[in-house]
């Protein structure tokens, strides 16, 4: 018998591309037995990671998906799913530029808080799958001196998030994945989200716009003065006692470091 022919390059690129994209041709070189065209097959292939990448999004984004209603999440999800194919095979990690998407896709607008709820959604999958750490112990913040606190740096833990929102955004969040009663909400009230996981469970926490920014100052490594005078900043009456022994108990932090420059 005569040695079989080696078989055509597969264009991979070609391939992949025309996954994502209903109006792009089957690659020439897709076959099916015999050496026939491949074309019906390769459109239901084509067909079934579409739906199965909504469908992650859909896992990824029930508060979203509850909001907008089955139809409208799909139609968006399909969108942009041609638009931001996947760039990773892990699909926990599908759907990162979703809420950008959102913000930017015209027939949301009539939502326009859906994109700060898909940022906690987001979010809330990312704390689940960090690294783990063990929370910061109060005491070794406790064991500061008092002239060195006000310069103390912390390390925020692998599972925090902040998201802040014009909008009423934790409770809006909270409603839709079922950890709250459904209630009237004011929509020009604004409210952020503090996302961490301490141990196994993701916990969600409200911070308000100041504690919010006292929060995100600190992961990003300003010292606890300067933290401190951008949340009085954002308000006269900010408690700094209990935003931090909130924070601390939330477990928003993994370490701290004492520092004697005074925050200055």
């Amino acid at each position: 018998m005569p040695p079989l022919p080696d078989p055509a390059p597969i264009d991979t690129d070609a391939f992949s591309a025309g996954l994502l994209d209903p109006e792009r041709a089957a690659p020439p070189h897709v076959t099916g037995p015999n050496g026939k065209g491949a074309v019906k097959r390769y459109n239901v292939y084509r067909n079934n990671v579409t739906v199965s990448l909504i469908d992650a999004l859909a896992d990824i984004f029930p508060a979203v998906l509850k909001l907008t209603g089955e139809n409208f999440f799909r139609a968006m999800a399909r969108e942009h799913v041609r638009a931001h194919p996947p760039r990773s095979p892990l699909l926990f990690r599908y759907g990162r530029d979703f809420a950008d998407f959102i913000a930017a896709f015209e027939p949301a607008r009539p939502l326009p808080y859906l994109a700060d709820v898909a940022r906690a959604e987001r979010a809330w999958l990312t704390a689940y799958h960090a690294a783990d750490a063990a929370p910061l112990d109060p005491a070794e913040l406790a064991a500061i001196p008092a002239d060195q606190i006000a310069g103390a740096r912390f390390a925020a833990h692998p599972a925090f998030a902040v998201i802040t929102s014009p909008f009423p955004v934790f409770r809006i969040f909270s409603m839709n994945r079922d950890l709250m009663d459904l209630a009237p909400v004011k929509m020009d009230q604004a409210e952020a989200i503090l996302v961490t996981r301490p141990a196994d469970i993701v916990t969600v926490s409200h911070l308000t716009p100041a504690g919010a920014r006292f929060a995100d100052a600190l992961a990003q490594g300003l010292t606890l003065g300067e933290a401190a005078g951008l949340a009085l900043e954002t308000d006269p009456a900010f408690d700094l006692n209990g935003a931090l022994t909130a924070l601390l108990s939330a477990g928003a932090f993994a370490a701290v470091a004492a520092s004697d420059d005074g925050g200055d």
